[in-house]
């Protein structure tokens, strides 16, 4: 992942909604969004860090996730993320999330089936689901955010709408949340 300035949107172009997958409260202070790809190694690298951000935070944070698949470079990223989605049909986005990064190296189709079973999803609508790309819409809307917001590649991480530049590294991701978390405890609240 490069962390070069590059000429490209900074902010957030495509608001949070409660069509998001979000984990966290929706009052949290601090919103982290990632546009990310289940074959990407530093997505892969980045889940353990955002899942202890998360430990770490409680209900300081809120983490959403959207889909941004590499199809050029990762041709299993696009079923992955159609999976994924599928799996939310079923209320086991995360689940399916989570298993998905944890074994990033086996996902064609009978490894994501055989993850849908053991997180508990109906398996023949999964498999209906996944056979005629029901979710393949969803997931092109979520990259197409991701393309307004001067997503390039992965992960994109926002923080309070505002694009992460720094490495993928514990501290520095610390910080920038840390540092989010202040800005929201100075500035006034607005009245809706």
């Amino acid at each position: 992942m490069s962390t070069e300035v590059e000429p490209h949107p900074v902010d957030l172009a495509v608001a949070v909604t409660d069509a998001d997958h979000a984990q966290g409260a929706r009052e949290a202070p601090v919103t982290l969004v990632e546009y990310g790809d289940y074959e990407c190694p530093w997505c892969g690298r980045a889940f353990p860090l955002i899942k202890r951000l998360q430990s770490e935070l409680g209900d300081r944070l809120r983490v959403v996730f959207r889909n941004f698949p590499l199809n050029s470079v990762h041709p299993h990223a696009s079923v992955a993320a159609q999976a994924a989605e599928a799996a939310a049909a079923q209320g086991k986005f995360w689940e399916m999330h989570d298993v998905i990064y944890e074994h990033q190296d086996d996902l064609t189709p009978p490894d994501l089936v055989h993850y849908a079973l053991r997180i508990g999803v109906e398996v023949y609508q999964f498999q209906a689901d996944l056979a005629a790309e029901r979710y393949a819409r969803r997931v092109q809307s979520d990259y197409d955010g991701g393309v307004k917001s001067g997503v390039k590649g992965t992960p994109t991480i926002f923080i309070n709408g505002r694009r992460y530049t720094g490495e993928l590294e514990y501290d520095q991701m610390m910080a920038a949340v840390q540092g989010a978390l202040g800005a929201a405890r100075t500035s006034p609240k607005l009245s809706s």
